[in-house]
């Protein structure tokens, strides 16, 4: 098959790549960045602004599937508005061309985040819950609003296969991020009377589930997340840590006095990701999908540390 990966340069965009590429299809990387190091064999890499709706079009010309991964995770450096434009026009972009030039399956990367933090969120959650994302959180939002156009077109535009993916926290040896970044403190921040469990998917299960996802998986909506939790006390005593647990109006107070002072740049908003974090049940994934994932959240997670032994306390 023609596959189009867009933010083929990322992090996951890499692996994506690569894996289809291994399974013999012709892939096309595009990406605002494009490598100096010669393609891979299979592998053409191509200048690509998912803003751009004419660039786009032309992109994904030509191409049996396509995987959407470009998305921004933290709007932080380059603003909300600037975030939406990637996220959600760029995701109305993709998802047009896709209809125009009668491409038989989009593939597109979403996010447990979509599902938003909120307190009657059932643990865990299953695909049938609805996404309503959380406002004060950009990314959350974004992929609430994204995964509701997606749903329109499922409806106007049924001859195009979609597999959208929610993914839970990413984790692989290459791995360097916000959620990784509080493993390293010295003290875990938590809610008290909150679990706040995590799931996690090693890095080349995800891959592995792209990969089937644009072949012979099922089209439908799937949670993507090892199997089980971890909660944040369990996380402490692996890393040989302590929790460092505060109530929550005391840590909102604290959030919002240290904002206004430019200390953080994390607002009061942010007990509810800390007690409110999305539960992913990956049974449809296993049942439905046909794939289980190699590592649960805690031998992911495990296997994370090993290759990060500077984390331990």
């Amino acid at each position: 098959m023609r596959v189009l990966v867009t933010g083929g340069s990322g992090f996951l965009g890499t692996g994506v790549v690569a894996g289809l590429a291994a399974a013999g299809h012709e892939v096309t990387s595009g990406d605002l960045r494009v490598p100096e190091s010669p393609a891979a064999p299979g592998v053409r890499h191509v200048a690509l602004d998912v803003t751009d709706a004419a660039a786009v079009s032309a992109a994904v010309a030509g191409h049996d599937a396509v995987v959407h991964l470009a998305s921004v995770v933290d709007p932080d450096g380059m603003g909300r508005d600037a975030a939406y434009r990637v996220d959600v026009d760029g995701s109305r972009h993709v998802l047009d061309a896709c209809v125009e030039h009668g491409v038989r399956r989009l593939v597109v990367s979403s996010s447990g985040a979509a599902y938003g933090y909120h307190a009657d969120n059932p643990v865990p959650l299953t695909e049938d819950w609805p996404v309503r994302g959380t406002e004060a959180f950009a990314y959350s939002h974004h992929k609430a609003l994204v995964e509701r156009m997606l749903a329109d077109a499922r409806r106007s535009h049924p001859e195009l296969e979609q597999v959208v993916l929610r993914i839970g926290t990413i984790l692989g040896d290459r791995v360097d991020n916000q959620i990784t970044a509080l493993f390293h403190r010295p003290r875990l921040l938590a809610i008290r009377g909150s679990d706040s469990p995590f799931v996690f998917i090693w890095d080349a299960d995800l891959v592995a589930i792209v990969v089937r996802a644009v072949t012979d998986g099922p089209a439908g909506v799937y949670n993507v997340a090892g199997t089980g939790t971890l909660t944040i006390d369990e996380i402490a005593r692996r890393l040989g840590k302590k929790t460092l647990a505060l109530p929550e109006g005391l840590l909102k107070a604290a959030l919002a006095v240290a904002k206004r002072f430019r200390a953080t740049r994390y607002g009061p908003e942010q007990t509810g990701f800390l007690r409110y974090r999305p539960v992913l049940d990956n049974t449809r994934l296993r049942e439905e999908f046909g794939y289980t994932p190699e590592l649960t959240s805690a031998e992911a997670f495990d296997r994370w540390l090993a290759g990060h032994p500077d984390a331990r306390g």
